[in-house]
């Protein structure tokens, strides 16, 4: 057995005494060095009888990209049979895209994983990223933006489509030890060919010195300040965030005020992303200015008046969508609607004057209401509103919600009525 100093033993055995209640883990496992150092180290540990709450099982992620991927994930199928603990292999089946496919594998990896975890009643997924990840992550986002939130790397802990939590045990351990580790007991890894592929920007940037750690705790207080100001001083009322003017001074001198504002903002506009640095420079020249006018950005509007700042989505760029019976779908990136009727539905954007009540209304909010959404079956027919859910969604957090901006994340769920996020289960 490993000796209980290893600094991988260390960190497994840490990551494991976290919980407190009894979990099912789903370990991610490609087969190289660092997943299988992570699942080595984690089945090592729980066959000891130390940890008798926790089970373990595998996954392995065949992307179909390489002719020797299927005969891998078999190897790391016999690999967890000689460790005793159950494995299952999910293959990307559907076209490759043309361009960034990398982006488009990480999004399939985390949703087969997703699948993996319900299907086997697991609480949460285990990744196998190391602090060479970390500093390479770091990296490239540096280049992009030499400053900025995005400079605190990868969470410790991930929330994945807003369902199961993907965990990182070893984010502080080094690649060279977690290989030190396999070699001790005799095991062995199969090495990725892409990994040394200089078509890739994180091949690019590999090979230099390991930045320091990333504060992980600054970014958590971001995000619990800028969930503070959130809390104080915005309300909702239908399609519009309101906020008084005193929050338009405030959020222009302080940082996690700010970020606070973009997050809402990029959900008001049904956008992943907050708006970029230029845009998000651009609006807050505008309001330093104090005009009272309407600017518009990242599919919002910003409508400065004398009694406050009112946003909400333009009116422009909204697509229809056409949802099959008994199915559930994004709209927007604003609402999650679900068809509970035995025909097809079309969701589309109200329209000046096609509002329901849309003619009481003045200013920005019936500006606003031509943005939400309607229904209608294919036909022309209008939807019987019991039939239908619509329910508002937090764009920048759909599918990824990192641990340290969950204060921030749950501030924006109370503000739309939304459910809170589930905590991490080891929390």
């Amino acid at each position: 057995m490993a000796r209980a100093e290893h600094p991988v033993c260390e960190a497994a055995g840490r990551f494991l005494s976290s919980f407190k209640r009894p979990v099912r883990l789903l370990v991610a496992i490609s087969g190289g060095s660092d997943s299988t150092g992570l699942f080595v180290a984690l089945a090592t540990l729980c066959a000891t009888g130390r940890f008798p709450g926790i089970t373990l099982c595998a996954c392995t992620i065949d992307h179909a990209l390489r002719s020797g991927s299927a005969a891998e994930a078999e190897w790391v199928g016999a690999l967890c049979a000689r460790y005793g603990v159950a494995h299952v292999t999910r293959r990307w089946e559907s076209g490759k895209p043309a361009t960034g496919l990398q982006a488009a594998a990480r999004a399939k990896r985390y949703d087969l994983l997703v699948e993996a975890a319900i299907e086997a009643g697991a609480d949460a997924i285990l990744a196998a990223h190391t602090r060479d990840d970390q500093a390479e992550t770091v990296a490239m986002r540096a280049r992009r933006a030499p400053e900025g939130v995005g400079l605190s790397g990868m969470a410790d802990a991930v929330l994945l489509n807003g369902l199961v939590w993907l965990f990182r045990p070893f984010l502080a351990v080094e690649r060279a030890a977690i290989r030190a580790f396999l070699g001790r007991r005799g095991e062995t890894w199969l090495d990725d060919p892409s990994n040394d592929n200089p078509r890739f920007e994180r091949v690019r940037v590999r090979g230099g010195a390991l930045s320091p750690e990333p504060a992980m705790s600054d970014r958590l207080s971001l995000s619990q300040r800028a969930a503070d100001f959130l809390a104080m001083h915005v309300r909702r009322n239908g399609g519009v965030f309101a906020l008084e003017p005193l929050a338009i001074d405030i959020m222009l001198e302080d940082a996690a005020a700010w970020r606070g504002f973009l997050l809402l903002a990029a959900t008001a506009g049904g956008r992943v992303h907050a708006l970029e640095a230029a845009s998000a420079r651009r609006l807050a020249t505008f309001f330093a200015s104090g005009t009272l006018s309407r600017l518009t950005a990242g599919r919002a509007v910003f409508d400065r008046r004398r009694d406050g700042l009112f946003i909400y989505r333009e009116n422009r760029g909204i697509e229809e969508l056409t949802l099959p019976p008994g199915c559930a779908a994004v709209w927007d990136g604003r609402y999650r609607v679900a068809n509970g009727t035995l025909r097809d539905i079309v969701v589309f954007a109200a329209g000046e004057g096609g509002g329901k009540g849309q003619e009481a209304l003045h200013g920005s909010a019936r500006r606003a209401a031509s943005a939400m959404p309607r229904l209608r079956f294919e036909d022309g027919e209008t939807v019987p509103a019991d039939a239908v859910t619509a329910e508002p969604v937090i764009a920048p957090y759909l599918r990824f919600l990192p641990r340290f901006d969950l204060p921030l994340a749950d501030a924006l769920a109370r503000i739309l009525g939304c459910l809170r996020f589930p905590s991490p289960p080891n929390e």
